[in-house]
């Protein structure tokens, strides 16, 4: 199996912050740092189209296995997933890597938690980039008076039973997690073989998968319950969105510019959820020219 380091053009490095030792993959150098967060169930190798252009846009990027994931330290306990400890990460993240400037990139989890970080101010963030995830509150909302989005969202409640959909996603080797990710893309081909053998093995090692859905039954708890949420982002801040989203409506993103003062919203058409390995070349474009000043 290539190595996840391989895949990224990234060398693999260690970084303790927030009493975690993250494993993360760095490309490129200096002092503008490019904090690149994964979804679930997969890992840092998501980015991998996107590392070494931003390496090459004279960028440090760092692409994290977030907490319970690769090789990054992985807590057994439910409540190490709580919204203040995995937004913490972020924060620990920035201070080891003591940049001039962030951009902080997140898709699916990776962008709820990067949304946090940025409504919340935990740290200064220069470009807020966020793909396939909607603004927590316009999420909330569109959970609580939209069927629809109640049907897709369907499978976070059944992540909330102990037990059986642990089971279900290690299943041989992973396969079950291959076959949602599969599904929910709606192409082969947007996985190539070396990904999903990691993404397989990511998954179906041991307490992995419980600490995957334990990001569900802590921080997705806190996500629909949390009363700090509408404070404006004065990020600025890129939403791309992959319009044949399986699991999220193109509703959530109704009602977005209320709460960040410099929005822009590039809707892709014909593109999954998976939106960085779907139309990694789109996706690219949007981003190195949205970061380009920063």
């Amino acid at each position: 199996m290539t190595s996840a380091a391989t895949l990224l053009g990234a060398r693999r490095i260690a970084v303790p912050a927030n009493g975690i030792e993250f494993e993360v993959f760095e490309a490129g150098a200096g002092d503008r740092l490019a904090l690149l967060l994964h979804g679930f169930p997969q890992h840092a190798i998501m980015w991998r189209h996107l590392v070494s252009p931003l390496a090459a846009a004279g960028y440090r990027v760092w692409a994290v296995n977030q907490r319970g994931y690769g090789a990054t330290t992985r807590p057994a306990q439910k409540d190490a997933y709580s919204l203040e400890a995995l937004t913490g990460d972020i924060a620990g993240l920035i201070d080891a890597a003591r940049p001039a400037s962030v951009a902080l990139i997140g898709h699916d989890w990776g962008g709820f938690i990067a949304w946090v970080v940025a409504i919340r101010r935990l740290r200064r963030i220069d470009a807020l980039v966020v793909l396939n995830i909607p603004h927590p509150l316009c999420f909330r909302r569109a959970l609580e008076q939209e069927w629809r989005q109640k049907l897709k969202s369907a499978y976070a409640a059944f992540f909330q039973l102990p037990g059986l959909p642990d089971r279900l996603l290690t299943a041989r080797g992973g396969a079950f997690a291959e076959k949602l990710m599969r599904w929910s893309a709606g192409r082969e081909s947007i996985f190539s073989k070396d990904a999903m053998a990691i993404y397989r093995a990511n998954v179906a090692s041991p307490g992995a998968a419980t600490a995957m859905l334990n990001w569900y039954r802590a921080a997705g708890r806190e996500i629909l319950e949390a009363e700090d949420l509408d404070s404006p982002i004065d990020s600025p801040t890129l939403v791309v969105w992959g319009r044949r989203d399986a699991a999220l409506g193109e509703s959530c993103l109704n009602g977005v510019e209320r709460f960040v003062c410099d929005l822009r919203i590039e809707r892709l058409p014909g593109v999954s959820h998976w939106t960085p390995e779907d139309a990694p070349e789109r996706v690219n474009a949007l981003i190195l020219h949205f970061v380009a000043n920063i």
